[in-house]
């Protein structure tokens, strides 16, 4: 029964790991696919804002921290390139306090 028992243990844990492997494996495919579509759904509203800011020459104290939070993730995710120039861009603009309604 030991000899049987060892057996099994020794053909089964192959299987399990190789499984486990898989697992993990599509896991990060599918990780990989989620942190790209964030990354280019950062990507649009960081150009959007950087078009509409750099138009009106300044950009409002509220746009500017989110601004800066959306490229911050962006740049954590691997972007840069273009949008690094963009953020260089952006940080040179005067920075005015939204006003009280």
């Amino acid at each position: 029964m030991e000899t049987f028992l060892l057996q099994t243990y020794t053909m089964a844990m192959p299987v399990i790991f190789g499984y486990i492997v898989w697992l993990l494996k599509q896991r990060k495919k599918s990780e990989d696919a989620n942190g790209k579509g964030t990354m280019l759904l950062l990507r649009v509203q960081l150009i959007e804002y950087h078009d509409r800011y750099m138009a009106a020459g300044y950009i409002p104290s509220y746009a500017y921290e989110n601004f800066v939070e959306m490229y911050e993730a962006y740049h954590r995710l691997g972007g840069n390139g273009m949008v690094t120039h963009m953020y260089e861009e952006i940080r040179k603009l005067e920075i005015r306090k939204e006003k009280n309604s």
